[in-house]
Order: C-alpha cells, then sequence, then structure tokens
C-alpha cells in the first residue's frame, strides 16, 4: 500500500460476511478494505486489521488522557467566576504579547549594531 493511502471501506450484509468470511479477513490483513457489517441496512460492526484496531486503541487512551487533563483543569477552577478567569487570561495573554514584542525590539537593534 501506498504512503498516505487508506483501505477501501466496504459493506456487507452479515449472511455475505458469512460466506465470505475467510476471504474478507484476507483483505482486511492486507489492509485492502475495511468491511463494515450490516444487520436488517444497520451498520452493526466492522472488520478491521489490527494496525487500524491499535490506532483505535490509541486514540482511546489519548482521548481518555485529555478528558482527564480537562477535568483536572475545570476542577482547579471551581468556584472562581468566569469573568475573572476571562479577566486573568486576557491579563496572561497581554504579557505574553508585551514580551513577544521585547524580544522582536531586542532582535531588531541586536541586527542594526552587525
Amino acid at each position: 500500500m501506498a504512503i498516505g493511502t487508506f483501505p477501501t471501506t466496504e459493506t456487507m450484509n452479515v449472511s455475505e460476511t458469512r460466506k465470505q468470511l475467510s476471504e474478507a479477513l484476507n483483505r482486511v490483513h492486507r489492509r485492502e478494505t475495511r468491511v463494515v457489517v450490516e444487520k436488517s441496512g444497520i451498520a452493526v460492526g466492522a472488520l478491521v486489521s489490527m494496525d487500524d484496531l491499535a490506532r483505535l486503541r490509541s486514540i482511546d487512551e489519548d482521548r481518555a488522557r485529555l478528558l482527564e487533563s480537562l477535568a483536572q483543569t475545570r476542577k482547579a477552577f471551581e468556584g472562581i467566576p468566569p469573568e475573572e478567569i476571562e479577566a486573568e487570561i486576557e491579563k496572561a495573554i497581554a504579557e505574553v504579547k508585551a514580551e513577544r514584542r521585547r524580544k522582536r525590539e531586542q532582535e531588531v537593534e541586536l541586527a542594526s549594531r552587525a
């Protein structure tokens, strides 16, 4: 498979999947396709390669860590009025901008001396 390409996704109903399971699994294993399995026209599951499953697990773990981090951040600001938080954010942004401005001015000054 070429870099940056992904397996195609095909849809099969349950009975078709049963009949072609071995061949479908081979195509999935070779990363040629992903198979969506439908029952009565409703997607109920999928056959994916182990690499795809590993990526899904990694995404789930990253998401769980992110949600935990957000919960901890939210907890740190419990009881603080939103207006106060916004004012502190604006203050921090202004400080960062001022620091960047100072650094640029210093760089310009150093360049002019050279």
